[in-house]
């Protein structure tokens, strides 16, 4: 009896025995299996947390800081673009990234202005009465119709950054790109960029999406990559007009597989076949945002060629006439345009002096002061590095890094548009590449610990300069600029752009003001929105406001490059402008918001 019970019991542990040993292990399975697939991808898991934490730091600070000026004038324009499907407003800028940062608009649905279209009004004057009258009707919505768009920005941000990871990659290596990464996610100018809806951050993302398929087609010339190049190159022209660039690029690669086919006897009709079908996709994806118009230019529109370039007025008006049987018209007359704004240049400030054309050598000194110390001198010597290795040891891969690095640079530095480092961020994705690739190298020193040592530093010198300066990215400036006010070296959006006009309207809230006399990045605009009576000082007929406790000074009006010049006004005319609030810049202001805004008590 017992024997048979023993045995029953045997005869159930031993049936148990396989369940309880497969409910302990199949976690344990899992597990390892994770860890496995976790090792195997680690560089792509700690670069998404970098950007994940990017992210963050860009959400929290679109919480806290307003629109910039050019913000308030792309966003309705992006609406307007989607919803009207007209494109003759705020035309300098391709339509492409303004669409994309309205799309969330299309849930929230804000007012729309009536008909804008005034045959006697040209795109800028249509453009700025559009965007006053879009912000007017929608008052009570500002801070979500602010708040979205911006979201769509950062979406592109971390775009870039997934980009900038997979090409680093290919060329270098996991390490490499991990680094790549951490360069791009602690770089200030980026910081305060990518929550922003403009072109400046989508433009570097196209320019690096351009050459990464761009090289991906020159490794295997496949009619799949031939598309994937078309894609790139349309996305890129849609996005800035400076990457027109890129077609000589392309024009020149199409051009050497030919003449090379020819000399090895080869055939040449894949190479024509590509050539033509990515012309062809170009056109169609170019002509597919501007909903394939091709209007006449507006009454208005032609007087202001006339008025421009009266020389040339025949020509230009004849050629976009011809080119707007394939090509949409108003992305024709905004090339005109951006040509026609280099060519007369627009006010700068560098160092202290004054130039409506600019300098050649503005971009890198500007690249030099915003830039943090560790990543300035990593640039410098990842870029010696690479023309090394390229020169000397012949490695062809940084080809694919400097050839895009210098195109760009020449060109932002032959500009005449000296009004922002952000002019110069395609550029630096480049940078970011080389310079993760030269900290992969310097941790595989025999001298570890010293390999270390370097990259450690270079690296927490970066970490502590961004979490110091949160959530004030874009005026941002080394240690270089030390001697003197931030505004005094640079201006424009360098220094103050708009963007904490709102922590000066709960500042004077706070302090029972309702009325602030100003000269302001986007004041007009944007104070109104938080119910403050803003007073300008910049039309030629303010006046006075003795009201007014508070004066509010921009850094940019500080600098005084921003300050129009007219001569029927005093202090304002030419060689004067640029002084016109010089009492200001001895006073000590009560103030200071996000390190661009100074707030002066005017009277008790």
């Amino acid at each position: 009896m017992n024997m048979a019970r023993n045995q029953t019991n045997q005869s159930t542990d031993n049936k148990a025995g396989p369940w309880v040993s497969s409910a302990t292990t199949a976690p344990e399975r899992a597990s390892g299996s994770f860890w496995r697939w976790a090792r195997l991808r680690w560089a792509g898991l700690l670069s998404a947390g970098l950007l994940a934490i990017m992210g963050l730091q860009m959400l929290a600070t679109i919480s806290r800081k307003t629109i910039t000026i050019d913000e308030t004038i792309h966003i309705p324009a992006g609406y307007y673009h989607l919803v009207n499907g007209d494109f003759q407003i705020n035309n300098e800028h391709p339509p492409l990234v303004k669409m994309w940062a309205a799309l969330p608009l299309l849930l929230i649905q804000p007012e729309e202005p009536p008909s804008i279209l005034d045959a006697n009004e040209n795109y800028k004057n249509r453009t700025w009465s559009f965007h006053q009258r879009f912000w007017d009707l929608n008052r009570a919505r500002f801070e979500a119709i602010s708040y979205w768009p911006r979201l769509m920005m950062i979406a592109l941000t971390l775009a870039l950054g997934g980009l900038i990871f997979f090409y680093a990659r290919k060329l270098f290596g996991a390490l490499a790109a991990l680094f790549a990464v951490a360069l791009f996610t602690l770089e200030p100018t980026f910081l305060a960029h990518g929550r922003v809806v403009h072109t400046d951050v989508p433009s570097a993302l196209a320019y690096l999406l351009f050459f990464v398929t761009l090289h991906r087609y020159i490794e295997d010339r496949t009619m799949a990559r031939a598309l994937l190049l078309a894609t790139a190159t349309g996305i890129a022209l849609l996005t800035k007009f400076s990457l027109l660039v890129i077609l000589p690029v392309l024009a020149v690669v199409i051009v050497f597989f030919l003449v090379n086919a020819v000399r090895k006897r080869e055939r040449r009709a894949p190479i024509l076949r590509d050539g033509l079908l990515i012309a062809v996709m170009v056109l169609v994806i170019v002509n597919l945002a501007y909903r394939f118009q091709h209007p006449a230019l507006v009454t208005a529109d032609s007087s202001w060629v006339q008025a421009k370039s009266a020389p040339h007025f025949g020509a230009i008006t004849s050629g976009i006439r011809l080119l707007s049987n394939i090509v949409p018209t108003y992305y024709l007359f905004g090339i005109y345009n951006v040509g026609i704004h280099n060519q007369y240049g627009h006010s700068a400030s560098l160092l202290g002096r004054y130039s409506e054309m600019g300098w050649w050598y503005y971009f890198p000194v500007a690249f030099a002061l915003k830039t943090t110390i560790p990543f300035l001198l990593l640039s410098v010597v990842a870029l010696g590095w690479a023309l090394w290795k390229l020169l000397v040891k012949r490695e062809k891969t940084f080809l694919f890094l400097l050839v895009p690095f210098v195109l760009y640079a020449a060109l932002a530095m032959s500009s005449h548009l000296d009004i922002g480092i952000r002019y110069f961020l395609p550029a630096y994705p480049f940078l970011f590449i080389m310079g993760g690739a030269l900290l992969a190298r310097i941790l595989a020193l025999r001298v570890k610990l010293l390999g270390a040592a370097v990259v450690a530093l270079l690296l927490g010198g970066m970490v502590f300069e961004a979490a110091r300066t949160f959530p004030n990215y874009l005026p941002y400036m080394n240690q270089l600029a030390s001697n003197h006010p931030h505004w005094w070296y640079l201006s424009d959006s360098n220094v103050e752009w708009g963007d904490d006009v709102g922590e000066l309207a709960r500042y004077l809230k706070s302090h029972g003001e309702t009325r602030v006399r100003g000269a302001l990045s986007g004041g007009p605009i944007t104070l109104t929105q938080y119910h403050i009576d803003y007073v300008d000082l910049l039309p030629a007929n303010r006046g006075t406001d003795a009201d007014a406790r508070y004066t509010a000074i921009g850094a940019a009006e500080l600098n005084g490059s921003v300050v129009p010049v007219d001569e029927a006004i005093p202090g304002r005319r030419t060689g004067e402008a640029m002084n016109y609030f010089a009492a200001y810049r001895e006073r000590k202001p009560e103030a200071v918001f996000g390190n661009s805004i100074y707030l002066f008590r005017e009277h008790d």
